[in-house]
C-alpha cells in the first residue's frame, strides 16, 4: 500500500488532460510509469510511453504492479475490472461520483483476485522522496519531505494542508493515504493505521478524517491497540445534523457518524484530537517527544533511521 519507486505504474485514461498533466508531474517526482490505456489510440505513444488497448494488454507488454485511473464515473468499473483482470496488486481510484452499485461490484471483484483498492475519490499516494501517484502535489517539496510520520486522509485538501504544516514545523512523512470521501471505499482508515503500525518507517500517524459514516470510529477500535502515538483532526464540527457537506460520505444519521460520536471514540482510544489542523503538528511534536522519553533505544533507532 506504501508506494515505492520500483513500482510500476500504469495510467488508465494517458491521454487526456488530467491524465497526462499528473502523469508528467507523477514521472518527475519519480514514479515509475511505464505505460498508459487508451482504447482509442492503442499503438500510440503518449509523453513517450506506449498507449495499450487494456490493462490486459499492458501487463503482458510492459508488465505493472499499480495502475492508476483518470477515467470518468461510467467507465470506472469496466476499468476497474480490466486492471483487476490484468493482474494489478494496487488500484488507486480516482474517480467520484461512480455508482454505487457498480463499487460495490468492481470492491468484490478486487477481493477475490486479491487486488488492493484504494478510492473512489481518493486523492492518491505518497511517498515523500521516492514518488507519488494520483492527484497530490508529491512533487513539492514545501508540501511534503522524507520524514517518519504517516498520514491518513479523506480528504485531499485537508490532507495536503496537514502535510504543509508537518513540513513546516520539521516533520516529514513516511507516507500519505489518501482513503477517499465516497461511503463505499477499498481501503478503510483503519486499513491504513494497520499499515503504518506495521510500517517500520513510521514512529507516528496523523489521522485526518471527517463527519459522516463509521471510518473514524471503527479506526478508533485499532488505534487503541497501536503503540505508536497517533493524533487526530476532524472536519465538520459544525455542520447540521441530516445535511451532506462535501463528500459523498459526509453526512451524519443518527448518534453514529457526527463529530462528537468520532471525537468521544478515539479519546476513548488515546488519541489526541484538535479543534484546528494547526494543532496536529505541535501536538505529535510533543507526543513524540513523551515517546522517546519512554524509549530511548526505539528513539535514537528512528534518528538513525
Amino acid at each position: 500500500m506504501i508506494v515505492r519507486r520500483i513500482h510500476r505504474v500504469l495510467v488508465q485514461g494517458i491521454t487526456g488532460r488530467q491524465g497526462t498533466f499528473w502523469t508528467e508531474k507523477m514521472i518527475e517526482c519519480g514514479t515509475r510509469v511505464v505505460g498508459g490505456v487508451n482504447p482509442k489510440k492503442a499503438g500510440e505513444t503518449h509523453l513517450g510511453l506506449p498507449v495499450f488497448a487494456s490493462a490486459v494488454e499492458a501487463a503482458k507488454a510492459v508488465g505493472f504492479d499499480v495502475v492508476v485511473q483518470f477515467v470518468p464515473p461510467l467507465g470506472a468499473r469496466a476499468a476497474a475490472l480490466d486492471a483487476i483482470d490484468a493482474g494489478a496488486r494496487l488500484l488507486v481510484m480516482l474517480t467520484e461520483h461512480i455508482p454505487v452499485q457498480d463499487v460495490m461490484y468492481f470492491l468484490a471483484a478486487a477481493r477475490n483476485s486479491g487486488t488492493a483498492v484504494v478510492g473512489p475519490n481518493t486523492a492518491g499516494l505518497v511517498t515523500p522522496g521516492e514518488c507519488f501517484v494520483g492527484i497530490m502535489p508529491g512533487f513539492n517539496r514545501n508540501v511534503f519531505r522524507p520524514g517518519r510520520v504517516g498520514v491518513i486522509s479523506r480528504s485531499g485538501s485537508l490532507g495536503t494542508l496537514v502535510c504543509l504544516d508537518l513540513t513546516r514545523a520539521g516533520l516529514g512523512q513516511s507516507a500519505f493515504i489518501g482513503v477517499g470521501g465516497d461511503a463505499i471505499v477499498g481501503t478503510t482508515s483503519r486499513d491504513a493505521l494497520e499499515i503504518f503500525a506495521r510500517d517500520p518507517g513510521t514512529d507516528a500517524v496523523v489521522l485526518v478524517g471527517e463527519i459522516g459514516g463509521a471510518a473514524e470510529e471503527t479506526a478508533a477500535e485499532y488505534a487503541a491497540t497501536m503503540t505508536k502515538p497517533v493524533v487526530a483532526f476532524i472536519a465538520g464540527r459544525a455542520a447540521p445534523v441530516g445535511k451532506r457537506m462535501g463528500h459523498a460520505g459526509a453526512i451524519v444519521l443518527g448518534a453514529r457518524g457526527t463529530y462528537d460520536s468520532k471525537r468521544h471514540a478515539l479519546e476513548q482510544a488515546g488519541v489526541e484530537v484538535l479543534d484546528l489542523p494547526s494543532g496536529l503538528a505541535p501536538a505529535l511534536t510533543k507526543a513524540l517527544a513523551r515517546a522517546a522519553r519512554a524509549n530511548p533505544q526505539s528513539a535514537r533507532q528512528s534518528k538513525s533511521g
